[in-house]
């Protein structure tokens, strides 16, 4: 059974979203801007997961999706970290 995530701030996706285009760019990934989700084909690429298009990657174990959003999340969580930190030295 497939899982819908939500953000717990109604409306954030879209921001969610384009953050995680800016840091995926930052990292070297091509991402566009109209599609950032599909960054994590590029991922997987670079990582030797066959990744395939929605609904057709049955046959990925799950340590090769997690490292797919291993990279992804990992690199949004590192710049979230910097950023409260870079506010923090700031007060």
């Amino acid at each position: 059974m497939a899982r819908r995530r939500r953000p717990m701030v109604p409306g954030a996706g879209h921001a969610l979203d384009q953050f995680k285009a800016e840091v995926m760019r930052k990292e070297g990934y091509a991402v566009n801007p109209n599609q950032p989700d599909s960054v994590k084909y590029e991922v997987a690429r670079t990582l030797g997961v066959p990744l395939q298009a929605p609904g057709n990657n049955g046959q990925l174990t799950t340590e090769q999706a997690g490292k797919v959003g291993g990279q992804i999340g990992g690199s949004m969580v590192r710049e979230m970290i910097r950023m409260a930190q870079e506010k923090l030295a700031q007060k």
